[in-house]
């Protein structure tokens, strides 16, 4: 496989990967995805705005992540995020303990 025809499927495995994400799943939250995999949305999105600034491209964490969810993040919290379960939230705690 050439490296152009590689760069192509990986682009659609991650639009593919965004779209399950944002349309197919909207009922599955960050903090449960954190729990399980150790990354979420947020940090798609952060991995987004970390390669466009490589790119040359300014963005900050908000336009990152309005490029990532197709919308602001306070309009995607207030449509689709929940309040975090006290089970979900210990074990964040738990995995991700503050300084």
């Amino acid at each position: 496989m050439d490296a152009q025809t590689q760069l192509e499927i990986e682009a659609a495995a991650f639009r593919r990967l965004r779209q399950h994400l944002l349309e197919d799943r909207t009922d599955v939250q960050n903090i449960d995805m954190m729990n399980l995999t150790g990354f979420c949305r947020n940090c798609l999105s952060r991995w987004y705005q970390e390669a466009a600034n490589a790119h040359g491209i300014e963005m900050d964490k908000d336009a990152g992540r309005a490029a990532f969810y197709g919308m602001p993040f306070s309009e995607w919290k207030a449509t689709y995020q929940t309040e975090a379960t006290p089970v979900a939230q210990a074990a964040f705690d738990k995995t991700h303990p503050t300084s």
